[in-house]
């Protein structure tokens, strides 16, 4: 009999990745493909879309051609990806523009005013997305008001997973789980909101045919993978994270650190924050997640790495044993992490990075130490905001690149306060996609059965004394991005100013 294998692929923010795994979740093959984050002028972050359909083929071929298992049969395949992607594209469905990234801060100014409008709260109420430059409905504003040749030209304004499922299938669908990231769709009626199609200036026409996570199509002739797979079209890579380490449950709350990072928890409605500090996006028709994302995770460690040490040759893990070096709380040393602005719970692009409480006994290691601690301490301002929505948060799932840190893992349960435990599978978005191919399916009856897949390497519960210096840290770091708000501002507008 042939082994039933499933696949799962994510179409991320610098790379694509494709995992097969066998039907009880244990990875048995994968591949990843990555690309570059291009800054062709200040804000910018924009990505080729048609590097990253290579990227799709790429890593898909390799990781099914190097499948080890002996005569494998592929059930399904399905797509998570990255959200908050903008790509303008002609009749004929090709690109007038690169496709625009959640990291692109250029509609800063027309998030601004939106936020500040009387429509701003009934449009998050609605949507679920918070209005930040991040949203394709602030990018297309951007666009219409900055690039209004293209915005006139444009037949059709996609997300990079849309303009891959276009290509394979020769359709232009959106699953909901990506629409509810874009801040044009209804979450209480599942369709385009009226109101933001006319704030964006667009029409509904212009915009992918609407459809479940949970969709199924028939996989075309690709040469290396039967004609005719069912191909489920999957969610967005946010709430999949959360199925993919099991984080289902009340109670359970998932952290992932990438490139960026995010907090989540699943409810079973709709529910937005009075303040607007969190998202709400689709996961199934009956499941919903709710958190909130922030632009700066593992790209600060990258940042210290070639910026502060100066060194590429620097490795993560040796960062790690420098940071090692110095206690917890750095010895009063604080870094706000907002080398990329900041999303979530602040929602404020103007947010620049710095320092706090420098004196001269610190040193290199105090730097990066604190570093580390800035972004848990950042995420740890979720905490409140979701714990609002779903109830106390008694575990904390977490997963990404920082997971294979021991030092980052205890920090995590420290400064947060709480157990963490670290799932087996690192690539947790394509392990989501592929269980919610089987629920699409029908070879799995609830998306519980991820539960049994999800083993754990590591459990980290707090040191008490490390806990309690964060705890008198904490109002410090949360209160000075606050309190120094105008001056970020008159900063990041001098940033932005041409230069001779």
């Amino acid at each position: 009999m042939p082994a039933l294998m499933m696949i799962g692929v994510d179409i991320g923010t610098t790379s694509t990745k494709a995992v097969v795994f066998t039907l009880d979740g244990k990875p048995v093959s994968h591949h990843t493909v990555e690309y570059p984050l291009l800054r062709p002028e200040p804000d910018a972050a924009e990505q080729d879309p048609e590097l990253i359909f290579a990227a799709v083929l790429d890593a898909l071929k390799v990781s099914v051609t190097q499948c080890p298992v002996t005569s494998p049969e592929f059930v399904c395949l399905s797509f998570s990806a990255a959200m908050h992607s903008l790509i303008a594209v002609d009749a004929q469905g090709r690109p007038l523009t690169a496709s625009i990234t959640w990291a692109d801060n250029r509609a800063a100014a027309q998030a601004a005013r939106l936020k500040a409008s009387t429509a701003g709260a009934g449009l998050y109420r609605r949507t679920g997305t918070p209005i930040h430059p991040m949203s394709p409905l602030a990018k297309l504003c951007w666009l219409r008001e900055e690039r209004p040749a293209v915005f006139a030209q444009a037949a059709r304004f996609v997300g990079i997973k849309e303009f891959v499922f276009h290509r394979l299938f020769g359709e232009w669908l959106v699953d909901h789980s990506i629409a509810s990231a874009t801040g044009l769709f209804n979450l209480e009626k599942r369709d385009w909101d009226e109101e933001a199609l006319a704030v964006a200036g667009i029409r509904r026409e212009q915009l992918s045919r609407l459809v479940p996570t949970a969709h199924r199509l028939p996989l075309p002739d690709l040469g290396f993978l039967p004609t005719g797979t069912p191909v489920v079209i999957g969610a967005n890579d946010g709430v999949l994270s959360n199925l993919g380490v099991g984080a289902i449950a009340p109670g359970e709350v998932a952290v992932t650190i990438g490139t960026s990072g995010a907090m989540r928890a699943v409810v079973d409605r709709p529910v937005t924050d009075p303040s607007a500090r969190t998202f709400c996006y689709a996961l199934t028709e009956r499941l919903w997640v709710v958190g909130g994302p922030v632009n700066n995770g593992g790209i600060v460690l990258r940042w210290i790495r070639d910026e502060l040490l100066g060194s590429g040759e620097v490795s993560y893990d040796e960062l790690t044993r420098i940071a090692e070096r110095v206690p917890a709380g750095s010895e009063g040393l604080l870094f706000h992490p907002f080398l990329a602005g900041e999303r979530a719970p602040l929602w404020n692009a103007d947010l620049r990075g710095s320092w706090f409480g420098l004196g001269l006994q610190h040193g290199r290691a105090h730097m990066v130490r604190s570093a580390l601690e800035g972004v848990m301490l950042n995420l740890r301002g979720l905490l409140p905001a979701v714990e609002s929505l779903v109830g106390p948060a008694r575990q904390i799932k977490a997963t990404g690149g920082f997971a294979r840190s021991g030092l980052w893992r205890q920090m995590m349960a420290d400064v947060f306060d709480r157990e963490v435990v670290v799932p087996e599978s690192f690539e947790s978005s394509c392990l989501g996609a592929a269980v919610l191919g089987l629920y699409a399916l029908g070879r799995i009856e609830s998306l519980d059965a991820v539960n049994a897949m999800v083993g754990a390497t590591h459990r980290h519960e707090p040191v008490a004394a490390d806990a309690e210096v964060y705890r008198q840290l904490i109002p410090i770091f949360d209160a000075l991005p606050r309190q120094l708000g105008e001056q970020y501002r008159q900063l990041a507008e001098f940033q932005r100013r041409p230069r001779r």
